[in-house]
C-alpha cells in the first residue's frame, strides 16, 4: 500500500463521481427492499377516511413474509470448501483464507442480503502485511455499487461510500470513499478542496477486486432482483386486511351499543356534571329515569371474512416464493403433510431454486478465490479456471436416509471397488474439511497400529474358520 495525499486527477474523478451517484441513485429502491425485509413498511390500501378517525390510533400489523422467504433460501446455502477439477478432496489453502476472514459468518450475511436486496458484494484486497492472508469482506449494496463493461458484463470500476460518526451526537460526520479500478485501489476521504487521496493500493490485477453476489440475474439486468419482489403486492394486502381485522376487533370485543328515548340531560354524574353520551369505555353503566328509554347493542362482528382473506393471500404469497405450502401451515391436510415423502415432494420447487442460486452464487465465489490466489502468488493459475465451490446439499434428507443411501454406494460390490470413495462418502455426509482431515488421519493411525492390525488379523481368520465348508463337487 502507498500512502498518497492528492486530489483526483480531472478523469479519476468524473469516473468516481458517476459511480457515486449512480449509487445513490439504486440505493433508493435498495431501501425499499430492506424496509420490506426489516417489515418496517407504512400501510397500502388504507382509507384515508378510517386513517383521518383513528389517526395515531393505526399501527402497521406486519406480517413479515419478507423475512420468512428470504430466510428459506439463505437456509440452504451453505459454503462448505472448494476444490479444483480432477481433484476429489477440497483445497485446503483456500479454505485456509475462507476461515481466515471469517466467511463462514460472512458468506451467510452475503447469501442474506443477495436473495433480499437483489445483489451484495465481495471486496477482496492485500493484508497489512506481506505474511498476512488476503483481506476478504462482504459488503451491502447500500454502500457499494459496481459498473458492468457493456461488452464483457464484467466489472470494470467500483466503488464503496460510507459515513463516519454519524450516529454520534455532537460529531461532524467524515465522509469516506474506496474507489476500486483495475490496477489500483484508493481510499478517498472528502474535504472542503474535495475528494483527497489517503492511500492507494497499486496492486496491479488487471481486473477491479470487487465480485458481486447476484441474486435472480437476466440478459439485460444482471444486477439482480429481490426474491421477494413478486410478493410485495399480495404482502400488502395481506398486512392491510391484517390491521383492518385489528380494528374490527375493537367493536369485536365490545360491540357497539344503541339507546333510545333519552336525551343528552339525563346524562349527569352525582354532581350534575354532564357524561359523554357516546362513551366507548368497557364496563360504563348508562342509567336514566325515563321509562320510554330502551338500551341495546347492536350484534357482534364476525372476523371469518379477514381470516379467509388473508389464507387466501398467503397461499399466493407462498406459490409466487416457491415455498412449500407447510411453510404457511394452516390447519388443513394440503398444508401439512403426512410423511417424510410428502415433505420431499413438496420441497422440490424450493430445492431446485435453492440449487440455481448455487450456481451463481458458486461463480462468484469461485472469482473470489482466484482473487485470493493471485494476491497470494503474484500470478493468476490456468487451473484455477476450473475451480468449484463445494456446496451443502440444498434438499432437506433425514441423517438415517442420508447415510444409508450414501452407505450402500459406499460399500465395496466388485473386485474391492465401490460406486463412491470414502472421501467422496465423507463429503457428501456434510462433513467439513477439518473434520474429514482428522478422520483421514484416523485412518492412517488405525492402519498403522499394530494391535489393530492384529486384532484384525484375527478376526479374519475367525470369520474364515467359521464360514460353512463348500459342498461336494465344488
Amino acid at each position: 500500500m502507498i500512502p498518497a495525499s492528492q486530489q483526483l486527477d480531472g478523469p479519476t474523478e468524473v469516473v468516481f463521481r458517476d459511480l457515486v451517484f449512480k449509487l445513490e441513485s439504486h440505493r433508493r429502491r435498495l431501501a425499499h427492499y430492506d424496509m420490506y425485509l426489516e417489515g418496517e413498511q407504512s400501510i397500502t390500501f388504507l382509507a384515508p377516511a378510517l386513517r383521518e378517525e383513528f389517526g395515531e390510533r393505526i399501527t402497521a400489523l406486519v406480517l413479515n413474509f419478507s423475512r420468512l422467504i428470504t430466510g428459506a433460501y439463505e437456509d440452504r446455502l451453505d459454503v462448505e470448501g472448494f476444490r479444483y477439477a480432477r481433484k476429489s478432496s477440497a483445497d485446503d489453502a483456500l479454505w485456509e483464507v475462507w476461515q481466515a476472514n471469517d466467511l463462514d459468518e460472512q458468506s451467510q450475511q452475503g447469501h442474506y442480503d443477495s436473495i433480499g436486496l437483489g445483489r451484495s458484494y465481495v471486496l477482496v484486497g492485500s493484508g497489512d502485511t506481506e505474511n498476512d492472508a488476503p483481506v476478504v469482506t462482504v459488503e451491502s449494496p447500500l454502500q457499494v455499487f459496481a459498473h458492468r463493461d457493456p461488452r464483457t458484463r464484467r466489472v470494470d470500476r467500483a466503488v464503496k461510500r460510507w459515513d463516519e460518526n454519524a450516529d454520534m451526537p455532537g460529531q461532524v460526520a467524515q465522509q469516506h470513499a474506496m474507489l476500486y479500478l483495475p490496477n489500483v485501489s484508493r481510499h478517498l476521504v472528502s474535504t472542503d478542496d474535495g475528494w483527497r487521496i489517503v492511500w492507494e493500493d497499486q496492486h496491479d490485477l488487471g481486473v477491479v477486486p470487487v465480485v458481486p453476489l447476484v441474486n435472480r440475474p437476466r440478459l439485460l439486468r444482471p444486477d439482480g432482483l429481490s426474491e421477494f419482489h413478486d410478493a410485495i403486492g399480495p404482502a400488502d394486502a395481506m398486512n392491510k386486511l391484517a390491521t383492518d381485522m385489528m380494528v374490527s376487533a375493537e367493536y369485536h370485543s365490545m360491540p357497539r351499543r344503541w339507546a333510545a328515548g333519552v336525551k343528552e340531560s339525563d346524562f349527569v354524574d352525582e354532581h350534575g356534571s354532564p357524561l359523554s353520551p357516546w362513551s366507548r369505555d368497557a364496563g360504563t353503566l348508562w342509567a336514566v329515569e325515563s321509562t320510554e328509554a330502551k338500551f341495546g347493542q347492536f350484534n357482534e362482528s364476525d372476523l371469518a371474512n379477514f381470516h379467509n382473506s388473508i389464507k387466501f393471500l398467503v397461499q399466493i404469497v407462498v406459490q409466487l416464493a416457491g415455498l412449500p405450502p407447510h411453510y404457511a401451515s394452516f390447519s388443513s391436510g394440503d398444508s401439512n403433510p403426512t410423511s417424510a415423502d410428502a415433505i420431499r415432494s413438496a420441497e422440490t420447487q424450493l430445492v431446485k431454486r435453492s440449487e440455481r442460486k448455487q450456481t451463481y452464487l458458486g461463480g462468484a465465489w469461485e472469482s473470489v478465490m482466484r482473487l485470493v490466489q493471485r494476491i497470494q502468488t503474484g500470478e493468476w493459475d490456468p487451473a484455477a479456471r476450473s475451480l468449484e465451490t463445494i456446496w451443502r446439499d440444498a434438499s432437506t434428507p433425514t441423517m438415517a436416509q442420508k447415510a444409508d443411501a450414501i452407505l450402500k454406494l459406499a460399500t465395496p460390490v466388485q473386485n474391492g471397488l465401490a460406486v463412491l470413495p470414502i472421501e467422496q462418502a465423507r463429503e457428501d455426509l456434510g462433513y467439513t474439511p477439518e473434520q474429514r482431515r482428522r478422520m483421514a488421519e484416523l485412518d492412517k493411525q488405525a492402519q498403522q497400529d499394530p494391535y489393530l492390525a492384529t486384532l484384525s488379523a484375527k478376526d479374519g481368520a475367525a470369520n474364515a474358520s467359521t464360514a460353512p465348508a463348500p459342498a461336494s463337487g465344488d
